[in-house]
């Protein structure tokens, strides 16, 4: 885990690794709803419709995932005081809110021709609203404390509180009486007819090696811009010293 903590050494390894994320995650993910949307039958009971399970399901899933991998970088800021663990959790809050806002409206438009409606205060649905929310509030509260240039502890124990909702959303579907279905792949078994879960796992991996691209992308970027204010103000004071 300390082996990157040099920033210099983290950019080397991130410079190679983001491009082959990127580009295999784009070309796994199309490939895969393609594939979805193009060769898969029918559901008998739900029609065509099911074929909005290989963007809805992945997106739900690093909807969760983003959220974790803040706590998990919270929790590293907070004990282990790692430099780059409040850069990770800032660059994984943007991509983590636009799979979550993507999961919500693909799941509204699911549930149009399913429940008759395109929104219900289901557990599901609501927890994972408040998940949004949650990122939406990460969001301001990580670039307000950047900018001020205050520490990040701050945001740190909101990473790690927010994530109380991620047991609820994966469990509101058994705790309540849920119109959302329940879980269809559990540990070690699936009640998915092969023909849907293969897209289904590809689109899966395609989407979350996209998700790790983009991660690491803002990371060199929001690293970019600290040294490039940390040399602004390097010459800002060589100014003043010269003016003295």
């Amino acid at each position: 885990m300390h082996g990157f903590a040099n920033p210099a050494r983290f950019l080397r390894i991130a410079k190679w690794l983001t491009a082959p994320l990127l580009v295999s995650g784009l070309l796994l993910s199309f490939g895969a709803v393609a594939w979805g949307l193009t060769q898969v039958p029918p559901d008998r009971l739900m029609g065509d419709t099911v074929r909005i399970l290989f963007v809805h399901v992945p997106a739900a899933w690093l909807g969760m995932g983003g959220w974790s991998a803040i706590a998990i970088a919270s929790l590293m800021e907070l004990v282990w005081r790692h430099p780059l663990a409040a850069i990770a959790a800032r660059a994984a809050a943007v991509p983590g809110a636009a799979f979550t806002a993507l999961c919500l409206i693909t799941g509204s438009i699911w549930g149009r021709p399913t429940w008759g409606t395109w929104w219900v205060w289901d557990g599901r649905l609501t927890s994972m609203l408040v998940l949004l929310f949650l990122y939406f509030g990460y969001i301001a509260l990580s670039s307000s404390l950047a900018r001020e240039g205050q520490s990040s502890r701050i945001a740190a124990i909101f990473g790690l509180v927010g994530a109380i909702n991620i047991p609820i959303i994966n469990r509101s579907v058994v705790w309540w009486n849920s119109l959302h279905q329940p879980p269809s792949i559990t540990m070690g078994e699936s009640s998915i007819d092969p023909v849907f879960l293969w897209p289904l796992l590809i689109a899966t991996l395609g989407f979350s090696l996209l998700f790790g691209g983009v991660v690491l992308t803002r990371m060199r970027a929001i690293l970019a811009d600290m040294q490039a204010e940390a040399r602004l103000r390097r010459k800002a004071l060589q100014a003043e010293d010269i003016v003295r």
